[in-house]
């Protein structure tokens, strides 16, 4: 992408060797009479990124949005290539960045590797970035050049992009198939309560929630708490034959052992983060991943296919682990992407405003970043879902939340959240809720998965308009619970 006087920039590669990981450039651009220089990639990408609280808070955003566009202009005419050769976090001391660049796939990488980002950004928005196109260069992609193309986009070319691209994941039901839109039914509850819990389920499932997961934030890691609560979700799916999968999202140890005990284990969850330091703070490693991993595939319960993994990521957590290594927090979170994009998971969840407004500090700054999570969680081949959301304390309320979701279903979101009142009783914040995603279904005409809105049918909770059938009691199939209400 050319750039014009008074944008004038100089590159100059340096001769040292790749296995070193850190051939770096002369990154500079001249605004006018100011020459504004970036010592490195990594503070280049930090520079670049449109404004937030946690890269303030770091230290290492840019000044003024002068600097901000000077680093955007600058970072539209380095080449992908250069991510291969100079690594934001050094390859010796982080597990992550291995994985990135050992698990490159070089042959994918070749339609696009002789672009800049700036170049890039322009084949995204083009005719050639097919849905087709898109599968195939995902595994040539690294986090870093998704993250950097996102930084100079605007937020209809992050919509316009995202839609293009389906990736589709299989247990009991298929997600993320075009025109479609699924939901996590959230039934948390402050005490674990199992008759406060069952009451949520019911509730979701009356309103067409619940075919991504049913997934319950425990308030202990507490064994027998938990695998009490996997016998619930499991007796509901069995009883009434919901094609649907279960987690209760326990750190991955906890489902190891639930595994071993023979606990019924759908989906084995863990939030992870983009540098090792941070998942180090959360007690895991790509080898605990693997074990579980391999632990419920073994287990075999998906009956239209095997994606096993549920994972929760968020912008800031590699900051609030002291853990970033420098790296704007945006670049951390689609490094995390990577680490899931090992275990080809079912679900992929951006908690985007939960961490609070020190990280994301106004509904304008979670817009953004929800919009950059699943655009390049997509373009990395992810089946991405997000939870939209807020604290309390930011500025922001229920209007930014429902543009964000409008704009989300616009993009093509393989999933959101669906909680009684949009208010977590449990976790203490602001969310979707089940009425939110009948919404999102009535105007952009958003079905849920295939088998699951079957179902919906054959209970009596859909009519074959794919609405809510209508009526003062409950569907047949559920009228025995009428009187425990």
């Amino acid at each position: 992408m050319a750039i014009p006087p008074p944008f004038r920039y100089l590159c100059h590669t340096s001769s040292r060797h790749r296995s070193i990981k850190v051939n770096r450039m002369n990154y500079h651009v001249d605004i006018g009479q100011t020459r504004y220089r970036f010592p490195d990639l990594k503070t280049l990408m930090a520079k670049a990124t449109p404004l937030r609280s946690g890269d303030c808070l770091a230290g290492i955003a840019a000044e003024n949005a002068t600097e901000r566009a000077a680093a955007q202009h600058c970072l539209a005419e380095v080449p992908l290539r250069q991510f291969l050769n100079e690594a934001l976090i050094p390859y010796e001391q982080d597990e992550v960045t291995r994985l990135i660049l050992d698990t490159h796939d070089a042959a994918a990488f070749t339609p696009v590797a002789h672009l800049t980002v700036g170049d890039f950004r322009d084949w995204l928005l083009s005719d050639h970035a097919s849905r087709e196109s898109l599968s195939a260069l995902a595994p040539g992609l690294t986090p870093e050049m998704v993250a950097a193309v996102s930084k100079i986009m605007r937020i209809q070319d992050l919509i316009l992009v995202a839609q293009k691209a389906e990736v589709v994941t299989r247990f009991r039901n298929t997600i993320g198939l075009s025109g479609r839109m699924s939901t996590r039914l959230q039934p948390n509850h402050p005490t674990d309560d199992p008759a406060g819990v069952a009451a949520s389920v019911l509730d979701g499932l009356l309103y067409a929630n619940g075919d991504a997961v049913i997934g319950i934030n425990p308030a202990t890691d507490n064994y027998h708490a938990v695998t009490r609560l996997m016998h619930l979700l499991d007796d509901v799916i069995q009883r009434y034959e919901i094609p649907t999968q279960s987690c209760v999202l326990t750190h991955v140890t906890t489902h190891l052992e639930a595994i071993n005990r023979g606990a019924p284990v759908d989906l084995v969850f863990q939030s992870i983060a983009g540098t090792q330091a941070a998942n180090d703070s959360f007690g895991i490693s790509l080898s605990i991943l693997d074990e579980a991993h391999k632990a419920a595939l073994e287990l075999g319960r998906g009956t239209v296919g095997q994606n096993v993994m549920y994972f929760e990521t968020g912008q800031g957590s590699a900051l609030s682990a002291n853990a970033y290594h420098g790296v704007d927090q945006q670049t951390c979170e689609t490094r995390a992407y990577a680490v899931a994009r090992r275990f080809d998971p079912l679900l992929v969840n951006t908690v985007v405003g939960f961490i609070g407004p020190e990280y994301l500090y106004d509904g304008k700054q979670i817009i953004r970043a929800g919009l950059e999570d699943h655009f390049c969680g997509k373009l990395l081949g992810l089946p991405m879902g997000c939870d939209i959301c807020y604290t309390n304390h930011a500025e922001a309320d229920q209007d930014d939340m429902d543009m964000l979701l409008t704009q989300l279903g616009v993009a093509g979101i393989n999933f959101i959240m669906g909680i009684p009142g949009s208010d977590d009783i449990m976790l203490n914040y602001q969310t979707t809720s089940f009425h939110d995603a009948l919404y999102v279904r009535e105007v952009l005409n958003k079905p849920p998965a295939p088998e699951f809105a079957a179902w919906l049918e054959k209970m009596g909770i859909f009519g074959k308009d794919n609405r809510l059938a209508s009526g003062s009691t409950l569907p047949p199939s559920f009228a025995h619970l009428q009187d425990r209400l």
